[in-house]
């Protein structure tokens, strides 16, 4: 059995190595340099940092091109100064949870390399090949008017191989055994040196059958168990953290019906209605994907987000629901991506407005489930439109107003730096927010340190709670007889909300404010009036009398 659900009340805070702080001076961020910033990161009140990858790659499509599994990429550092990095976590109280990137890996890796010249080494089944072209191989294209095909064509193996991504990622063939088993070694090395478990990518690319043959998509859901068990056996508390942007239908076979699968999923689901209800102030999607979502194993949980590295996939959208979003918040074709998404980052989109952008991140902290704040967000940083495809949204930390933000002494950085326009480091960075209390960045300090003091959204159970109007959201989570109740107004206008909050067990009928000293008296109906600003949010405790005496106490 695992031994702590550690990951239920967690902030997650994603962050790419060479983005975030460079110490030597060399352009590119590393691990010394990252390590330097743990006190901030913990001041923040992140309690798991979660690293996109950092092992050796040719680096053609942000280190998700692994060219060797077992290392740090030498821009980085090295393996001692993971340790180091791990260390220094350990110490604060930090967990470290890394990308785990095995549906494919570079066309540099040696296992593909010796693969494509030796028709008889043991790696050549390690990918997935065909004599000729297969007529499916325009299907199932995930970067539509980048990538034109699955299969490419090798000139020294004369085969085609299988690449669900780029043509430079060959296919892992995980059906594979000795993949699988490689798979597993990998996960073993790295929580050997620290980690408390996975982001995996991709993963119903990797459990899917692959090949020439294949015509219909066919999951191997008992490889997750593997996964899972083998987490489990080397460091019980360790996890899986799975990108799969699936249907509500499918799942419980990920989580597993007994809870035997994945530990955790991003809510993709979720996530793109919650962008049509910003752009619309139409809850409706929402509390419909809230619903279908909501069935999981009592190990499971969501993972909630915003933005992160990629795109906004709006591909489970309706069509007029994603025009709707596309009109709201990436207007210009410039500002989408694949003809399903947006590649802007969330303080653009939302136009810099600060009541959109608490409100926005209000509501992913009160969403069923764990919060992953991805770095920058927690300033408001922008993005940069010039560069290409998802890079745009993937520039270095802007930590000071100093040259290239206080990122590093190199004049050239491996990436730039946003140095102009609103969103510039001379506007947007950490040291000027640090110095006003009203910045986005102590904002966001004080909402984290709510969050983890109300544990009863990351465990307990939720109902959505009538408004009686579809542009305020309000929910209601019960855990050990106590109740929570959050209430978001997505219009531009105020309103105001008569609520019964319905919680179970004996309580007092009084909403303690849990963000101000606004608490709310039932009327002799029994329902609460509550006075909502445009994009107005309010955090109550249903029935807080004996919270506000402990408090008085305190």
């Amino acid at each position: 059995m695992i031994k702590d659900l550690w990951y239920k009340n967690a902030i997650v805070y994603c962050l790419s190595v060479g983005t975030y702080m460079d110490s030597n001076g060399d352009g590119v961020g590393d691990f010394e340099g990252l390590a330097r910033r743990l006190d901030y990161i913990q001041g923040l009140g992140a309690t798991t940092i979660w690293l996109m990858p950092f092992q050796p790659s040719p680096g053609r499509d942000n280190g998700y091109d692994v060219s060797d599994y077992y290392n740090v990429d030498p821009r980085y550092g090295t393996l001692g100064d993971f340790v180091e990095f791990t260390h220094g976590c350990h110490q604060r109280g930090i967990r470290v949870i890394i990308d785990l990137v095995v549906n494919h890996t570079s066309d540099q890796h040696p296992w593909f390399q010796e693969a494509r010249q030796d028709p008889k080494s043991k790696y050549r089944d390690w990918y997935v090949w065909a004599d000729r072209k297969p007529a499916n191989a325009g299907d199932g294209i995930v970067f539509p008017g980048v990538q034109d095909s699955t299969w490419t064509r090798d000139a020294v193996a004369k085969k085609y191989y299988f690449h669900r991504f780029y043509e430079f990622q060959p296919d892992l063939n995980t059906a594979n055994p000795h993949v699988q088993a490689e798979i597993l070694k990998i996960m073993g090395f790295w929580l050997q040196l620290g980690v408390s478990g996975f982001r995996m990518d991709a993963v119903p690319f990797v459990i899917a059958k692959k090949g020439a043959e294949v015509e219909k998509p066919q999951e191997q859901f008992d490889m997750l168990r593997t996964f899972r068990e083998f987490l489990q056996w080397r460091k019980g508390d360790a996890i899986i953290l799975a990108e799969a942007n699936i249907l509500p239908k499918d799942d419980m076979a990920y989580f597993g019906e007994d809870g035997d699968r994945m530990h955790m999923m991003f809510n993709f689901q979720v996530n793109q209605s919650l962008f049509y209800a910003l752009a619309s102030a139409d809850t409706g999607p929402l509390t419909k994907a809230l619903k279908a979502t909501k069935p999981r194993p009592a190990t499971g949980q969501w993972g909630q987000f915003l933005r992160n590295h990629d795109e906004l996939d709006l591909g489970r959208l309706s069509e007029k629901q994603r025009q709707a979003v596309f009109a709201a918040f990436g207007p210009d074709k410039s500002m989408q991506l694949y003809d399903r998404g947006i590649r802007r980052r969330l303080a653009p989109m939302l136009q810099g407005d600060r009541r959109r952008l608490e409100l926005a991140y209000s509501l992913m902290m009160t969403l069923p489930g764990t919060p992953v704040l991805r770095y920058g967000d927690e300033i408001g940083m922008g993005d940069d439109l010039s560069l290409p495809e998802r890079e745009c949204a993937r520039t270095p930390m802007q930590w000071s107003d100093e040259p290239e933000a206080g990122f590093t002494r190199s004049g050239v950085p491996h990436k730039p730096v946003i140095a102009s326009g609103p969103y510039g480091y001379e506007h947007v960075n950490v040291a000027r927010q640090r110095r006003d209390p009203q910045s986005m960045l102590n904002w966001m300090e004080r909402i984290i340190r709510m969050r983890k003091e109300v544990p009863e959204i990351g465990w307990g159970d939720f109902e959505v709670v009538d408004t009686g109007r579809p542009d305020v959201l309000a929910l209601r989570y019960d855990w050990r007889e106590n109740s929570v109740l959050v209430v978001h107004n997505l219009s531009a206008e105020a309103c105001e909300v008569a609520i019964d909050p319905g919680a179970a067990g004996a309580h007092d009928g009084l909403l303690v404010n849990l963000l101000s000293d606004d608490h709310s008296r039932p009327e002799d109906s029994g329902r609460h009036s509550i006075l909502l600003e445009p994009y107005g949010y309010r955090w109550f405790r249903v029935g807080g009398l004996d919270y506000l005496l402990r408090r008085s106490e305190i």
